[in-house]
């Protein structure tokens, strides 16, 4: 029996039993792993006239959020060598990595909408790759 990643916890079965993560914890660890972890998090917050939500980028004037945005996701996965893949047909994306500890395949059904799949499953690979990280 290997203990939970997120809450230490062991069952007999292996199963992972906790809640899965928030989109603000998977934010939060992929930001982690690319290093933009220190810049201010906006949470549905109005700045310069529009709601955002993510890590604001003073610099650039932007807000981060790879979830919702597929450039942000792009840049993350090639920043952190991600391979992604979608499968229409099947209904599911995938995106997986290699660290030296281990190799990160997650997977995420599409339920109507490809493109937040792809995101989110490159921010959960990236969340894992962060979780890793001191």
């Amino acid at each position: 029996m290997t203990p939970c990643k997120r809450c230490g916890k062991t069952n007999p079965a292996d199963v992972h039993t906790c809640t899965p993560p928030d989109d603000r914890e998977l934010l939060g660890l992929a930001a982690k792993a690319i290093g933009v972890d220190g810049l201010p998090f906006l949470d549905n917050q109005y700045c310069q006239g529009a709601l955002r939500c993510g890590y604001w980028d003073d610099l650039n004037e932007s807000c981060w959020n790879p979830l919702t945005d597929d450039g942000d996701a792009l840049r993350l996965a090639v920043k952190l060598e991600i391979g992604v893949q979608s499968y229409s047909v099947l209904g599911y994306s995938h995106a997986g990595t290699e660290t030296i500890k281990k190799s990160i395949v997650v997977k995420e059904m599409h339920n109507g909408d490809p493109y937040a799949a792809t995101r989110r499953a490159i921010v959960r690979a990236a969340a894992e790759i962060g979780r890793e990280m001191k």
